[in-house]
């Protein structure tokens, strides 16, 4: 198996395809044993493409230390380093995109094109959805929470009303992730020190000293990483670009035209 010794960890890493280099960035909670994963979206077929276990989640070490989202942006670095890779493309998702903000800033040598999906800069340009205040509710309002939150389309009760089948297949749905790797060592460990990491980021006054091309995307409906904050972010950049899709959190999986745009911007067409 895929692992590498970077800094103080033992990190799990993943890369296939062909094509243009394009390193993949994951959100809250993402574990590569848990699909659907980058490699069975539609960007797959047309870049080489590293994803790797964050710290703290998947099977990557979980240490019981402070995190900072400088940290996870270092051990990207560090994880480019170690698999030989000067340079790539990044796509950032959700927390991902916290990290790649910090690793465009940090180590600019490292990313030619940058896509910021559901993302947040904290500070003035806004935080996501505080989620670390939801961690200690009981399983079932926990899910139900999560699921209104990430597409605020849920909240409307007409909504709600037309497809209350599909919500509580959500429910289901969310509550199998809850018990996924419940025996695991220092699980629950390494997600709140994401957490807490993810609270704290802010780079929204460094954002003006990215001068690279970089893709801002995100949902309409997204309570967790809000149209607002993708527009505070756009302002920043210099030349940054900006679409908004049909869907809420999960929009990369809601509006089939998302992809289709970012493998656009990636392959600069």
């Amino acid at each position: 198996m895929p692992f590498v010794s970077i800094r103080d960890l033992q990190m799990y890493y993943e890369i296939r395809g062909t094509g243009q280099r394009l390193l993949s960035i994951s959100g809250t909670g993402g574990d590569l044993r848990r699909s659907p994963t980058i490699f069975d979206s539609p960007l797959a077929p047309h870049f080489e493409i590293l994803a790797y276990d964050q710290r703290g989640l998947g099977q990557t070490s979980k240490l019981d230390i402070p995190y900072t989202v400088a940290d996870y942006a270092a051990d990207a670095d560090s994880l480019l380093n170690a698999v030989g890779w000067e340079n790539c493309h990044v796509i950032g998702i959700s927390f991902g995109g916290m990290v790649a903000q910090e690793l465009a800033l940090r180590y600019p040598h490292r990313v030619e094109r940058l896509v910021l999906a559901c993302s947040s800069s904290g500070g003035a340009g806004g935080s996501s959805y505080p989620l670390h205040e939801l961690v200690n509710l009981p399983s079932e309002e926990l899910a139900r929470r999560q699921i209104t939150v990430s597409d605020r389309r849920w909240q409307d009760a007409a909504w709600l009303s037309s497809k209350i089948t599909q919500f509580e297949e959500l429910v289901k749905q969310t509550l199998a992730t809850f018990k996924e790797g419940l025996d695991e060592p220092s699980r629950q460990v390494g997600r709140r020190r994401q957490l807490e990491a993810r609270a704290a980021h802010d780079t929204y006054n460094r954002l003006s000293q990215l001068h690279l091309p970089v893709y801002i995307c995100g949902g309409r409906y997204d309570g967790i990483s809000p149209p607002a904050n993708l527009e505070a972010i756009h302002k920043q950049i210099p030349g940054a670009y900006l679409e908004l899709f049909e869907g809420g959190h999960r929009f990369l999986y809601q509006d089939p035209q998302a992809f289709k745009r970012i493998i656009e911007f990636l392959q600069d067409k």
